[in-house]
């Protein structure tokens, strides 16, 4: 009777060993260390070159972190691209890539052998994120880029200042097709001196039969300006959307903006006198300067055998003076000229005579 109970016991003991071991689940299969296929990548052309942009997978298909980068393939096609058939190149995998950080942006830049006359032709590119072992898990987003040619940049360019701002020339071009669905400016591009941000200070149309010239009026003076210049291919394209390649920049001028020019010389002065009876004084008028930075006007007076005499200590602001240091039966002449803020006096203009009536 002992000996039973001891058997079953023991036999309950090993039942419920084998209980708390549980029992095999199914195989885990070994990641294929697919990487996850990029879908940022980004495409920008100047010139003949396409600089494209993409963020590095960092994590495999099946959601583990990539232990061993392979290469990447940079795919190129003609309008469409189901596979990458013929690739650009291959990149190898980055030296510093670390999948416990955030992913790394990588970048290749390709340069473009030939033109299509086609306004609608386009230059599509993909890059597949290859394993060790060569295999993918796909291509990335694709992009594209306009296939139609890109001019050269201008030669000579040239600035000059002048009293209305910087003038710019450079020699035209010669070699321009004509393609329907395209057209092409110059433009131009202005930076201070000392900075990156830079503007576009206006455009130009591109005339093989005309001398090319730019007026930049919108300056500020004394600052110091960068200039440089490309041709702009711009596209037509269906729905009246544009599209545009900007060539490569010329070399870059430099030019001080330095006021020396002085305002128009004023017009049409006339001088009256002060009528019999009345105190004596000579009144001027003449007609407005329009100069946007006219700070005033300066009078002079002559009389017989003597240098002119300046009649004002400040500008006069307004187009008219009267002169009360005079005296009856004596004869005048007078002129006047402007001056801008910055000191620059316009040469005088013409005189007008003028004799003050007895008493």
């Amino acid at each position: 009777m002992i000996l039973a109970r001891c058997n079953f016991g023991l036999a309950l003991f090993s039942l419920a060993l084998l209980t708390a071991c549980g029992s095999p689940g199914e195989p885990v299969p070994p990641s294929l260390e697919l990487a996850r296929p990029v879908n940022d990548l980004r495409a920008a052309r100047k010139g003949n070159a396409v600089t494209l942009t993409w963020t590095m997978s960092t994590r495999t298909t099946d959601g583990h972190n990539i232990r061993h980068a392979g290469p990447t393939t940079i795919c190129r096609a003609t309008n469409s691209m189901k596979q990458c058939d013929v690739p650009v190149t291959k990149l190898a995998p980055p030296k510093t890539h670390d999948t416990a950080k955030s992913a790394s942006s990588q970048s290749y830049t390709d340069a473009l052998s030939s033109a299509s006359s086609d306004a609608a032709s386009k230059v599509v590119y993909a890059v597949e994120v290859l394993n060790i072992y060569g295999r993918s898990a796909g291509l990335s987003n694709q992009v594209a880029v306009p296939a139609v040619p890109a001019l050269s940049a201008p030669s000579d360019l040239r600035a000059q200042m002048n009293s209305e701002g910087v003038r710019l020339t450079w020699t035209p071009l010669s070699d321009v097709p004509h393609t329907a669905g395209l057209r092409f400016v110059y433009r131009i591009y202005r930076r201070e001196s000392g900075a990156n941000a830079q503007i576009i200070a206006g455009e130009v149309p591109v005339d093989a039969a005309t001398q090319p010239t730019f007026l930049d009026s919108s300056i500020e003076w004394e600052k110091t300006y960068v200039y440089h210049a490309a041709v702009v291919t711009l596209i037509t394209e269906p729905k009246g959307r544009e599209q545009q390649v900007e060539g490569d920049d010329t070399t870059e001028v430099t030019i001080a903006a330095h006021d020396v020019f002085p305002p128009a010389v004023p017009d049409e002065l006339e001088a009256v006198s002060s009528g019999p009876g009345q105190k004596p004084f000579v009144d001027l008028v003449w007609t407005p300067d329009t100069d946007a930075d006219l700070a005033g006007y300066n009078v002079y007076r002559t009389e017989a055998g003597t240098e002119p005499k300046k009649l004002n200590s400040d500008p006069v602001n307004s187009p008219a003076f009267r002169d009360e240091g005079v005296s009856p039966g004596h004869k005048y002449t007078y002129s006047v000229s402007a001056v801008d803020a910055r000191g620059n006096e316009s040469a005088h203009s013409q005189s007008a005579e003028e004799k003050v009536s007895e008493r």
